[in-house]
């Protein structure tokens, strides 16, 4: 398919409006910047202070100090946090009805030839757009909840509220907002025409949103009350090692799961809802028509049983379909598989053989493969946005960017992933234990890059950690290492972070370890840590020497980057039923 039709581009007339009653309104609330002014301790620690204090008004200032008067200093910081998501909200509704407007024509001015590729771009950020409304409202939600709560942890029926507990989910949420940002304007890369004008004309409102967003995230990430750093200390000082150990095995995250299914999920035999084969023995006959009839805003979990067979369709798992499970009969035997790429018109993010967005999503025993080939280019074999999401025994395969750790808490324990170019890439907050992960034989002249990591924000809590892992080659590609050599990862965006630890890596990789992505690009502000790995390829005496990559050398750091302190991986990795190590 190659038909295209023509519109005619207009200015951001919506986002630049609404943008303009903000900065004026701002402007005339605010006349000091100074200490004593009461956006200056919360506007002060932004990326972003002139777009911060433009955003807010006098009457916004007189809200916060009343209720200051009344309760507290947290309800000032609240107040002014719920004042600025409410004020994003109408920038990211403003982009989206801008995006809209490309899509069904109804624009004026310059023209520009809109493509089928062009249109699927368009047509992803309406979805990013779309998910990250829906984060912004689970955020608005959750910063309600908020309050230090002493008393916690004598009280497990009170999880829901605890403050940390709310906290690392309003800075997930956050980050995945600016990731959608990003995403959506990467959509726009491929086909000259729309990188050159389409991008350009909707970039402004997309960057204005984003800096919105990281506004709001480093408003949270400093809201830590002095209140909560005291009730953890106490905590800490009235209980022994090992309790402490307990307290992160129960204390983090909502329960998802009854106790009941709980136990169901640990056993071997699981009694499914439904199932799916391809000789018709089942309920269905594929996986998405499964997936399609599921209920929608579950809090059980759905299990999906996927017989043993080759399933060739594309699977969606939408943002409304949450706490679905699919188990295969081994990843040898239940293989999802599609053959979407760049080089065939899609879209990177559009190119998922599985998207996985809904929250809660599970799988096992299961492969999901990505047929296109080296010659497909950017060609994905499952993409990852659902929160608390995990993957036991499954195989991710296929050739550049296999893997799409697109965003919020995931988890992969026993996998095998395979790939050439960025094969694992994204920005969640991701944890691969004990997997397998194997560099294959690449196009010509390309280079293997197991990861490329996206974060663009010093704020987001996100990154790719492997940790416990093996790091090797298939066998085509190891009779030519020296030909196509395969490094740990580039920075794909500015605060690019990857830490390797306690892995087994083979000679396949290169001894400079890393790779630049577009000269010095990132390299003060990356975060790449390599810690007590072993192999012929973990010898770091030979790696690069730029200043944000280094060894870790205590523990404090490493643990920090832990399934247990990373991704809070508590309860919810436990209700998986899938094994796991919360620490070193």
């Amino acid at each position: 398919m190659s038909s295209s039709s023509w519109v005619f581009v207009t200015s951001l007339l919506i986002v630049v409006t609404t943008t303009s009653q903000l900065l004026l309104a701002g402007v005339h609330g605010i006349s000091s910047r100074s200490s004593s002014n009461p956006l200056h301790s919360i506007c002060s620690t932004t990326l972003y202070p002139d777009i911060c204090y433009s955003t807010l008004t006098t009457a916004d200032v007189d809200a916060a100090a009343a209720a200051a008067a009344n309760t507290s200093s947290l309800s000032t910081q609240k107040h002014l946090i719920q004042v600025t998501l409410n004020k994003t909200k109408e920038i990211i509704q403003a982009n989206i009805f801008t995006i809209n407007n490309f899509l069904t024509g109804r624009t004026t001015t310059t023209p520009i030839m809109i493509t089928n590729r062009t249109k699927i771009a368009l047509h992803d950020c309406l979805h990013l757009g779309a998910e990250t409304i829906r984060r912004l409202d689970m955020v608005i939600q959750h910063l309600t909840d908020y309050h230090p709560t002493p008393n916690y942890y004598y009280n497990k029926k009170k999880k829901s509220s605890d403050p940390l507990i709310i906290i690392n989910n309003l800075k997930t949420f956050m980050s995945t907002t600016i990731t959608n940002k990003e995403t959506c304007l990467d959509g726009f890369t491929h086909d000259a025409p729309s990188k050159r004008l389409l991008r350009k004309s909707i970039k402004n409102g997309q960057d204005y949103g984003g800096k919105m967003c990281s506004n709001v995230l480093a408003m949270i990430s400093n809201i830590i009350t002095q209140d909560d750093v005291e009730y953890e200390t106490n905590i800490n000082n009235k209980i022994n090692m090992d309790e402490q150990q307990k307290l992160v095995v129960i204390r983090m995250w909502p329960e998802w799961l009854s106790a009941g299914d709980r136990k169901l999920l640990q056993s071997e035999t699981v009694t499914p809802n439904v199932t799916v084969a391809t000789d018709g023995s089942g309920d269905y006959t594929t996986v998405g028509a499964a997936v399609a009839a599921a209920p929608s805003k579950s809090v059980n979990r759905y299990v999906i049983k996927i017989a043993a067979g080759v399933y060739r369709e594309n699977v969606a798992i939408p943002s409304s379909k949450t706490n679905i499970m699919f188990i295969g009969d081994g990843r040898s035997n239940t293989i999802i598989t599609a053959s979407e790429s760049v080089a065939g018109g899609n879209s990177t993010f559009d190119s998922a053989t599985v998207a996985a967005v809904g929250d809660g999503f599970l799988a096992r025993d299961i492969t999901f493969q990505n047929a296109a080939g080296p010659a497909g280019e950017q060609a994905v074999a499952l993409r990852v946005g659902s929160d608390l999401s995990a993957f036991y025994r499954c195989g991710m395969l296929a050739y550049q960017d296999t893997l799409y750790v697109h965003s919020n808490r995931q988890f992969y324990v026993n996998c095998m992933i395979v790939g050439t170019v960025d094969f694992i890439f994204g920005n969640a907050a991701v944890v691969f234990q004990n997997c397998d992960i194997q560099a294959r034989l690449p196009g010509p002249k390309q280079k293997n890059m197991v990861t490329a990591q996206g974060r663009t924000d010093p704020n987001q809590n996100t990154g790719i950690v492997i940790q416990k892992c093996r790091i090797s080659g298939t066998s085509d590609l190891l009779p030519v290492i020296a030909t196509y050599p395969t490094y740990l990862g580039r920075p794909w965006k500015e605060y690019s972070r990857t830490v390797v630890m306690q892995s087994t890596i083979s000679d396949v990789i290169n001894p400079a370890g890393w790779y630049p992505w577009d000269g010095d690009f990132a390299l003060n502000t990356l975060y790449y840590r390599e810690y007590q790995n072993t192999g012929p390829g973990a010898d770091t005496s030979n790696r690069v020497t730029w200043p944000g990559w280094g060894v870790i050398t205590n523990t404090t750091e490493a643990q920090s980057f832990t399934a247990g302190s990373f991704i809070d991986g508590g309860s919810w990795l436990q209700s998986t039923g899938f094994p796991y190590s919360l620490g070193l």
